[in-house]
């Protein structure tokens, strides 16, 4: 849930440090700090607050020397603040370890090295790991690391400087993502690949249980029990301008702008050219396997878990499977029922979701085939699947996601066409059909960015209130569910997405004069449901807006404001639908002077369970 960086070269680190942790900052914005070697020694500064805090420090005292390692934290032991802030030290100050993950066993391990007389100044976990090492150690910080570490039980990824070794970092991953990159005559570690990419485009990418030691002219791979690794360097071809704002006041409306070129992408080459069929080149399994598929389990978190509720409806509509959409968090504490016969979607935007890839390896276990639709190649999730489908929508660095959500809409399109053309249950020319309006969605898309200035004079009415519904019927519950989520990440209204239908049995008591009500009302056959459960809400004093096909004349005599979208598939929707309250979301966080991209208690990627 925290951002790492380390450099070893012949550069100020300082510099370099605090670059990669300003690219780092989504993940973590408690606290930050760094370590450096200078000629005085290992030096630590780090302060609670923003990055900002640190660098204003670093700009009155700076710390000079060319092998530092730097951090940013989101708290999970003990609170924000400057005792609590990473990197942590040994009682002598001469271990000094940055760190990403929980480690379980630490309160047991603290009591240990407290009876051998060590002291602590935290309420944390990490500073257990700087003690542990300084207490392994004897002359060598690799064998002290390896020693450490097999005595932690948790998910970490850890990197250590030591005064008695500043020719060297060591870097750690056990199930939390860590990069290595390669430059000439310096070295990097990074959480993630743009916190390192204005200086290098190689790099390697550490899996579980493997580590790294790196001097300023070389770098070793080598597994925890000290094997070494020979792996091919990664070379990165996207640039971090992809991920700057652009001219964007802020990282989630630029987003969400570039939604309708990230449908493009996602679709790529694997529509064929005459939109005759899918190609899903990623997607290993023979047609007798997949005509062997009996069920099938989606499982994800939070807005990816919410897509999951849509591609649950695609594929069941398209392919006529029995699907379950399941919480990540929860899946595994079932005891999920698993045959040979059992699909396994996981689903998650950065791949590194601890709770997600908890439920892929029970699920792999418990002997399914995994399919994973996630945006980063190279990603836990993506190795540990049998298939991976990227989605290809490029960085994503506001918290609240956007385009990572839609993306992962167009894959489950694509994954159910493909199983259906495999399976027979469409026709070609039904499946022609779907692709024709799918090749439509970019471009109707941007059509609905254009009303930007309706939906935000609506955010701004809607900002004034603390409480506020969501109601839709089928694929429209499972977009109102993903509409309320983005409002309460970033605007701190406390929102209810419910089915329309069942407002009635209980709901319907919360409903009172001038509350907001968004009502989605896209899906034809159960429109006219929905129409009554509108007039429901208003007939006790709700303040509705409507969301609804550009064909419909009806729903503007029963709601206070309506907004359109483009008409497509009813199947669709959900990829327009959704648009309009991302922008409403951001209206209405900015009309409430919240900061975007970085909202209260939350972090981009949820490492930790």
């Amino acid at each position: 849930m925290c951002g790492i960086v380390g450099y070893i070269g012949m550069r100020d680190s300082q510099d370099i440090l605090l670059s990669g942790l300003k690219k780092l900052e989504y993940r973590g914005y408690d606290s930050a700090g760094v370590a450096v070697y200078t000629e005085n020694g290992l030096e630590i500064r780090k302060a609670e607050g923003r990055l900002a805090v640190l660098e204003s420090q670093l700009q009155q005292k700076p710390l000079t020397g060319s092998i530092g390692i730097g951090h940013t934290r989101w708290a999970t032991h003990g609170k924000p603040s400057d005792s609590n802030s990473h990197p942590h030290t040994d009682q002598t100050m001469k271990f000094s370890v940055v760190h990403n993950g929980i480690i379980e066993n630490y309160l047991e391990l603290k009591e240990e090295l407290m009876l051998k007389g060590h002291t602590f100044v935290s309420e944390t976990d990490t500073e257990v790991i700087s003690h542990l090492i300084a207490e392994e150690y004897q002359g060598d910080i690799v064998m002290a690391v390896q020693k450490a570490i097999k005595r932690m039980r948790g998910a970490y990824a850890i990197a250590v400087l030591t005064e008695h070794e500043p020719d060297k970092l060591v870097a750690v991953r056990l199930a939390s993502p860590l990069i290595i990159g390669i430059g000439e005559g310096e070295n990097f570690i990074g959480s993630d690949i743009p916190a390192i990419l204005e200086y290098t485009r190689n790099v390697y990418i550490l899996n579980d249980g493997e580590m790294a030691v790196l001097t300023k002219d070389r770098v070793e791979l080598m597994t925890i029990e000290g094997n070494f690794i020979a792996r091919e360097m990664f070379h990165v071809d996207w640039d971090w301008v992809t991920a700057e704002k652009g001219g964007y006041d802020h990282f989630m409306l630029k987003e969400i702008h570039e939604q309708p070129k990230a449908y493009l992408d996602t679709m790529g080459s694997r529509i064929a050219t005459d939109d005759s069929k899918i190609i899903l080149n990623e997607i290993s399994m023979s047609e007798q396997e997949i005509r062997g598929i009996q069920r099938i389990h989606v499982v994800a978190c939070g807005t990816a878990y919410h897509a999951g509720l849509v591609g649950k409806q695609v594929i069941e509509s398209l392919v006529r499977i029995p699907v379950e959409a399941e919480v990540g968090s929860e899946y595994r504490y079932r005891s999920p029922i698993i045959t040979k016969d059992t699909l396994v979607i996981a689903v998650s935007q950065s791949g590194e979701t601890a709770d997600t890839l908890a439920a892929l390896r029970e699920a792999k276990r418990l002997g399914a085939r995994v399919v994973a639709i996630t945006n980063v190649v190279g990603s836990s999730v993506a190795r540990e699947a049998d298939d991976v489908i990227v989605t290809w929508a490029g960085p994503e660095i506001a918290v609240a996601s956007t385009k990572a959500y839609t993306t992962q809409l167009i894959a489950f399109y694509l994954l159910g066409l493909y199983m259906a053309q495999v399976r027979g249950t469409l026709e070609g020319a039904q499946i022609r059909e779907i692709i024709a309006a799918l090749r439509r969605l970019p471009e109707q898309a941007q059509r609905i960015l254009e009303q930007q200035g309706e939906i935000k004079a609506y955010a701004e009415l809607v900002a004034e209130h603390d409480n506020m519904f969501f109601i839709g019927r089928s694929l429209d519950y499972a977009v109102a569910q993903e509409g309320s989520l983005k409002l309460k990440e970033i605007s701190y209204i406390h929102s209810e997405a419910y089915p329309a239908g069942e407002l009635k049995h209980g709901t319907l008591a919360l409903i009172e004069e001038g509350i907001p009500v968004i009502a989605l009302a896209t899906q034809p056959e159960l429109f006219e449901k929905t129409v009554s459960n509108i007039k429901e809400v208003k007939a006790r004093g709700a303040f509705v807006l409507g969301i609804a096909n550009a064909d419909d004349e009806e729903l503007v005599k029963s709601v206070d404001r309506l907004l359109t979208i483009p008409k497509t598939l009813p199947i669709l929707t959900p990829a327009l639908s959704v648009i309009p309250l991302q922008l409403l979301a951001y209206y209405a966080s900015l009309a409430r002077g919240n900061d975007v991209d970085k909202p209260r208690n939350l972090a981009k990627s949820v490492t930790v369970e």
